[in-house]
């Protein structure tokens, strides 16, 4: 069963709001609330399975948090509004079981009950990037499930096909699904990785379905740098 979601203000500053049924949960990122109904109720707990120390890295270099929120819905039902902490879009990906979706980190919003998620490695070459090297896996168990990601700036869907490939900037790269395979690589020659604003791409290939974001944080971060101020010795 899919949720009853509402979408509002897209896309530079979207708010999601999920209207549950009596006894319906949704599981949330923390932080992500921004208004909800007074009946729901709220259980914190680990957000991945496994060992605590497994857990506490998986949370660390997945870029999401070591716990998750879930919101349960009354006898009356309920609803909760969600929002990412930067400006930017929200999108729903429907879960069925043995397809995951990946998701670069901080992607993650939120997710019906039954979606779980752990780390996969980008790879080697992935370590020089600046947006970091690893994506965050989710899965559905026990039946299909959603999946609620968000973006910095808007969110476009691109096919990707074995006769079309693409290239993406790692910064700009939001989400894949399973049947895509990824291959981090230097932009061009090691002029360009160093001087030329682009040290690693991805090259997505094979079948399915990918999507970029029209903004990167990293880049917002540098723009802003020159205007911080000093440290004081």
């Amino acid at each position: 069963m899919t949720m009853d979601l509402d979408y509002e203000f897209q896309p530079a500053f979207t708010l999601m709001t999920a209207n549950l049924g009596p006894g319906e949960s949704i599981k949330v990122e923390p932080g992500a609330m921004v208004a909800q109904s007074p009946d729901l109720n709220i259980e914190t707990s680990r957000a991945s399975k496994g060992s605590l120390i497994g857990g506490f890295l998986k949370s660390v270099v997945g870029g999401e948090s070591f716990f998750i929120n879930t919101y349960t819905a009354g006898p009356s039902g309920g609803w909760i509004s969600m929002a990412p902490s930067s400006p930017g879009d929200i999108c729903t990906f429907d879960l069925e079981p043995g397809k995951d979706m990946y998701m670069q980190g901080g992607a993650f919003m939120a997710c019906s009950p039954n979606v779980q998620y752990d780390t996969k490695f980008q790879g080697a070459k992935a370590l020089f990037s600046r947006e970091g090297a690893f994506f965050l896996r989710a899965f559905s168990e026990g039946g299909p499930g959603q999946v609620f990601y968000c973006s910095y700036g808007a969110i476009k869907e691109i096919e990707v096909t074995p006769n079309t490939p693409i290239v993406v900037d790692n910064g700009h790269l939001v989400a894949f699904t399973n049947g895509i395979s990824y291959e981090a690589q230097k932009a061009g020659s090691w002029k360009t990785t160093i001087f030329g604003g682009e040290a690693i791409v991805l090259r997505l290939s094979g079948s399915g379905k990918a999507w970029i974001q029209t903004r990167n944080i990293e880049a917002l971060a540098n723009k802003l740098m020159p205007f911080l101020p000093k440290p004081s010795n």
